[in-house]
């Protein structure tokens, strides 16, 4: 007899990525000699930057490949304590900066340390999806507080002033956003950083896409407050997704408890990984990142207009990230039986609302321009025969 699956209850509560499954439909497709667009995908399309590869063949070929310490190491510790000063002014104690496999892990130790069982995080909806599960997989709730055009597509004071109650424990904020490529401006920032520490909370904020923004100058919420919680990652602007680096900038105070946790959860982050990354701020590597920012701005500004001339209502200009959150509702009553025919039909791939969240999913789709503007303009070509039909 079979032995029995006996999965965990709180499995039931944690969704897959449903883009997943039209990614590997995607892969079906191609496997079978179609040819199809990936607009799906949140990866950049560059390789990492070559000084980064060959200082991660160095270590390797060096033997540096042994565990640091769970904090990470030292030198790459200094190098984001550099980097925060260059960048943004910002004086940070590399005693405060935690180095995680991702920031997947860096959202992981926050959620062991800082929230109990039935406890509550307060974040945005849409908004990308593994935030909820990691709040699940500590026993605690989500708290998807809906947002709009109106409000930039981001929590601000007045969300936290009418859905805090005595569950809350944290705010979860991401600047620039997944799916909507919105950034939080200093003053809304400001205003909840006061409101959630009146409140004993705490302001978890992710910006792993700076880097990534388009005529503004982003600032790192670290300028506002030592008492915020910062996740950043090696993923997106600088291009090392399979790496699997991030970082995290905590509170003197909590330090001691997020090392705790790192050591017996996953020891340390890549050690190659992380001697690589200390190319990641050398000014040859900074510019060769700044020119791929500056191909995501040309990107943008072909496909905005083009899906809004095909009907699509994109209310906002996303100001970072390289996504386009569009508004459906005019083409389709179901944006994820749309997203599968226009996979089937027209070789386009994108994203459906319902990864997002449950603030109208059925009303939008994620545009992602991880690919080459060529590519971007057959896309649209392909999206413009689909909608004539």
């Amino acid at each position: 007899m079979a032995n029995k699956v006996d999965i965990a209850y709180r499995m039931a509560a944690i969704q897959p990525f449903h883009v997943m499954a039209l990614l590997a439909r995607a892969r079906e497709l191609e496997a079978k000699g179609r040819d199809i667009v990936h607009m799906e995908i949140g990866e950049p399309d560059f390789d990492t930057p070559a000084p980064i590869v060959q200082a991660g063949i160095e270590a390797l070929q060096s033997g540096k490949h042994h565990y640091t310490p769970a904090k990470g190491l030292l030198e790459l510790r200094q190098a984001i304590s550099g980097f925060y000063l260059q960048k943004y002014g910002v004086s940070v104690d590399p005693e405060r900066i935690l180095i995680t496999p991702g920031s997947s892990g860096a959202l992981q130790l926050l959620m062991a340390v800082l929230i109990n069982p039935g406890q509550q995080v307060l974040m945005a909806d849409p908004g990308y999806p593994c935030n909820r599960n990691f709040v699940r997989l500590v026993e605690a709730e989500s708290l998807s507080i809906p947002v709009a055009a109106s409000n930039g597509y981001q929590l601000n004071v007045n969300h936290l002033q009418q859905y805090w109650n005595k569950q809350s424990r944290a705010a979860l904020v991401a600047s620039p956003a997944n799916p909507t490529g919105t950034l939080i401006n200093t003053v809304d920032m400001q205003a909840m950083v006061d409101f959630v520490l009146q409140h004993g909370g705490h302001l978890l904020v992710d910006e792993i896409y700076h880097g990534l923004t388009y005529g503004v100058e982003e600032q790192t919420a670290l300028a506002i407050s030592d008492d915020v919680f910062v996740i950043n990652s090696f993923s997106k602007y600088f291009g090392m997704t399979g790496w699997r680096l991030g970082w995290l900038v905590a509170p003197q105070a909590y330090v001691d408890a997020l090392d705790k946790v790192a050591q017996n959860i996953f020891l340390a982050a890549s050690t190659p990984a992380q001697y690589a990354a200390l190319a990641a701020f050398t000014p040859e590597t900074l510019a060769i990142l700044d020119q791929r920012r500056d191909t995501f701005q040309q990107r943008r500004d072909y496909l905005l207009p083009a899906l809004k001339q095909l009907g699509f209502a994109i209310p906002i200009t996303p100001e970072g990230a390289f996504y386009l959150y569009a508004n459906c509702k005019h083409l389709t009553e179901d944006s994820y039986s749309f997203c599968l025919k226009l996979l089937e039909e027209a070789g386009v791939a994108v994203t459906p609302g319902k990864d997002f969240g449950v603030n109208k999913p059925e009303q939008h789709v994620r545009f992602a321009y991880t690919t080459s503007l060529d590519r971007l303009k057959l896309g649209v070509e392909r999206l413009q025969q689909f909608l004539n039909k």
